[in-house]
């Protein structure tokens, strides 16, 4: 059964507690979200409110994906570039999807969606990303029209020793 998504959902409790979940799940699966593992649900919300108050201020949208359950199982944050030179391109961030609905083309759902919601937004062009090197995310996201360009070598340090590249992906839209 396909993900109901949402475009600034109401921010409630249990959004609030779902996006905390979700974000701790997929981390602790290995997902590149931001943390490493072993992570806790309050390690990660400085972050969370972080996009809220983006939110609050108009400058980031959240993406949200719930499954016929009603459980919170994808998301993703649309956020405003705010450079006067650059306000043809939004960012996309803390792009995820829990790891048991994984498998079943939510990935590219949730992208379908970003994309469509960015072509809804006045003046924007284009969605830029970024994504960690070494797990075959660019792969991912080039099969869902991302263009690689750029790649910054070892700029995230997943522990030392352990660098890996920062990839910029972009999605033109048009």
């Amino acid at each position: 059964m396909p993900l109901t998504f949402t475009l600034d959902p109401s921010v409630t409790p249990g959004l609030r507690d779902g996006l905390l979940d979700l974000w701790a799940d997929v981390s602790d699966a290995g997902g590149a979200v931001g943390f490493v593992p072993p992570v806790t649900r309050e390690e990660i919300r400085p972050e969370l409110v972080k996009h809220f108050v983006a939110m609050s201020e108009g400058r980031a949208r959240l993406l949200c994906g719930h499954d016929e359950e009603g459980r919170v199982a994808a998301a993703a944050f649309l956020t405003h570039n705010t450079h006067r030179l650059m306000k043809h391109w939004v960012w996309l961030y803390t792009v995820m999807v829990h790891p048991r609905h994984q498998g079943r083309g939510y990935g590219r759902d949730l992208l379908a969606a970003a994309a469509a919601a960015a072509r809804g937004l006045e003046g924007v062009e284009a969605i830029r990303l970024t994504c960690r090197g070494g797990l075959g995310l660019e792969s991912f996201y080039g099969s869902c029209g991302y263009k690689e360009v750029g790649r910054i070598p070892g700029a995230i340090r997943i522990a030392p020793g352990d660098d890996r590249d920062d990839v910029i992906m972009l999605l033109p839209l048009g």
